[in-house]
């Protein structure tokens, strides 16, 4: 029986991944080198030092470790003066109105994200107070698709996985909730995300007792 639902954050609720992205690029061009938005994809649900690891790679480059917490604190320096522009209307078509019904109907909320600014963005668009419990890369030691983070969501609800169903809309991160004995529904393109007991394109138009019933839980 499902009494929790657990979401992440960049892609799912906002679209703060785009600030991610930009702010990555920015870092890559300073040190001489360009990567695409396809490239970027492989950076959903991962942490932030891998996250440069993989950038640098890809452009050939080699920091020390030094140098590598250097930037990454200047890329978050970055993402966090878009993030701290944010509105309420950046959340994404849908969520809103899920939230509130799943409220109404008893289920728990957890936030399940890699993203150590997650409660920050919450709080911008004015939603901070739908979560029982808030799990990100503050509270975590390891990335998905570990589970992880959200083995701690669930711990903190007093739930078992089998019954939280998990929103992610990275490889990553539909990996980590099947890894760790969750339901896993994917937000974006079957193509990507086919092996999340469900995938959806969007929240609008969408009801928990729909999501239950496509997933056969």
């Amino acid at each position: 029986m499902i009494k929790a639902c657990i979401f992440d954050l960049d892609g799912v609720i906002v679209d703060t991944a785009k600030y991610h992205f930009k702010s990555w690029r920015r870092m890559a061009n300073e040190l001489g080198f360009d990567f695409t938005e396809k490239d970027n994809e492989q950076l959903k649900g991962v942490s932030r030092m891998d996250s440069i690891n993989l950038i640098l790679g890809w452009g050939n480059k080699q920091l020390s470790e030094a140098d590598k917490v250097k930037w990454a604190s200047q890329k978050n320096e970055w993402y966090l003066e878009a993030v701290n522009k944010m509105t309420p209307d950046e959340i994404l078509p849908g969520v809103l109105v899920l939230l509130q019904d799943l409220r109404k109907k008893g289920y728990k909320i957890a936030l399940g994200s890699s993203s150590k600014n997650a409660e920050l963005a919450l709080r911008k668009v004015r939603i901070i107070s739908y979560f029982n419990t808030i799990i990100d890369g503050t509270k975590t030691t390891r990335s998905k698709p570990d589970p992880q983070v959200f083995q701690m969501g669930a711990q903190r609800l007093r739930l078992a996985p089998e019954e939280c169903i998990v929103f992610e809309d990275a490889v990553s991160g539909v990996a980590a909730a099947l890894a760790g004995g969750f339901y896993a529904v994917g937000m974006g393109s079957p193509e990507n995300l086919g092996a999340a007991h469900l995938v959806l394109s969007s929240f609008e138009n969408i009801t928990i007792e729909s999501i239950i019933k496509q997933i056969g839980a």
